[in-house]
């Protein structure tokens, strides 16, 4: 089995974690962590940009304070082109990678 090394990226706001509009970057997504805000929110990862497909949605608590790891069963989620996160009332968010 092979190894991959694995890359974290952090954001603040919503945005490529991997690639940009003109640089494709294939990752598997294995694990988030992410800081949530005073308000519910949401983050989406999208493969393709801001308007690519949906491939997972994490809704967030209404907590200033929280912190959540999220692991990603087996190999992880797969993102063809790039992984882009759109947040919403999310602090920050933390995506291991690898790809």
């Amino acid at each position: 089995m092979a190894v991959n090394d694995l890359t974290a990226k952090t954001i603040t706001s919503t945005g490529f974690v991997t690639g940009s509009s003109s640089n494709a970057q294939p990752a598997r997504v294995k694990t988030i962590y992410y800081v949530a805000s005073g308000t519910a929110g949401s983050i989406v990862l999208k493969d393709g940009g801001s308007s690519g497909t949906t491939l997972m949605t994490i809704a967030t608590p209404a907590s200033a304070t929280a912190t959540e790891v999220v692991y990603i069963p087996e190999g992880g989620v797969r993102f063809r082109t790039d992984v882009h996160a759109t947040l919403t009332n999310v602090t920050s968010v933390t995506v291991f990678h690898d790809g």
